[in-house]
């Protein structure tokens, strides 16, 4: 059985999706499992349904009014560089009206069932194929792992929303008497999951580079340094998930083929440019395509 699995990382998902465009459409791969986290349970649905350019239409179109009802974020151009600064007047509005958070993401609830629809939903659950999300249950301090063939259409839809919720910037959800949040927080990288459920070849698309490649900037404000912190764990989360994953593909001798990216796409994936998230994909594509050619090489010597 082969797994598809893709890692959280907001706008950088237009990266994943090129890549997964050449991995479906070019490798012609057919996989049984896909499993993923935050921006990854967003393309999980479309990928395993073969949509392959009704999702690449979304990830090159999405902008932030798509994502948040209410947006903590100003984005302001400096030196060439899109660079979000808090938005002091939305934050305080929501502390007003009783939030728990600085920024709500209703729009991103409304934008998932309008491009997944019940029918889609229906098709994927006759079939054979398991989709999975992965979401953050902070009530009972668990990860939790959502697959399609166990929800109502409503359901999913909630946890593919859950899973996608950056708090504290995007809204927390409070389901089942839970409060649920981003998958990332536990599970960046489901790899583990994937091989659990059965998986005897992984290709895992890690929406960060291998190696570390810079330097975070100084903190300016509370706002800047809570988004260093959250940066700064879900980096070692990602790293844990994959040395995990690496053991687990070992012992039980499961062929784990690991995509990154190779350069630093951005640093806030919380900033979605449509010009930019278009340039991603084809960029995710040629990667995937010249680390085949780098394969084909080496098994030609």
């Amino acid at each position: 059985m082969k797994a598809l699995v893709i890692s959280g990382g907001g706008s950088k998902g237009a990266f994943a999706g090129g890549v997964a465009q050449y991995l479906i459409d070019e490798k012609d791969n057919d996989y049984d499992i896909f499993v993923g986290t935050s921006t990854g349970s967003l393309m999980v649905s479309h990928l395993a349904l073969g949509k392959l350019y009704e999702l690449k239409a979304i990830y090159t179109t999405v902008n932030q009014r798509k994502i948040f009802s209410n947006n903590p974020f100003k984005i302001s151009v400096i030196n060439g560089e899109r660079v979000a600064r808090i938005n002091h007047f939305n934050t305080v509005w929501n502390f007003l009206n009783k939030r728990k958070t600085f920024g709500e993401s209703k729009n991103l609830r409304k934008f998932i069932k309008r491009y997944f629809t019940e029918a889609y939903f229906n098709t994927l659950k006759a079939s054979k194929k398991d989709v999975v999300v992965t979401v953050s249950n902070f009530t009972t301090n668990a990860v939790e792992y959502k697959s399609i063939k166990e929800c109502t259409y409503v359901d999913f839809c909630d946890w593919i929303w859950a899973s996608c919720n950056y708090v504290p910037f995007m809204s927390l959800m409070k389901k089942n008497g839970c409060e649920y949040a981003d998958g990332g927080f536990g599970s960046i990288v489901p790899i583990r999951e994937a091989i659990l459920r059965g998986a005897t070849e992984v290709d895992a698309i890690i929406l960060e580079t291998e190696v570390n490649q810079m330097k975070r900037p100084e903190t300016t404000n509370p706002f800047s340094l809570i988004t260093n912190i959250f940066s700064f764990m879900l980096d070692n989360i990602e790293r844990q998930n994959v040395t995990i994953g690496k053991l687990e593909a070992v012992h039980r001798n499961v062929k784990l083929n690991l995509y990154y990216t190779p350069t630093v796409l951005t640093t806030n994936s919380l900033v979605f440019d449509k010009k930019l998230m278009s340039q991603w994909w084809k960029d995710g594509l040629n990667h995937a395509r010249e680390k085949q050619l780098a394969m084909n090489k080496l098994k030609d010597r």
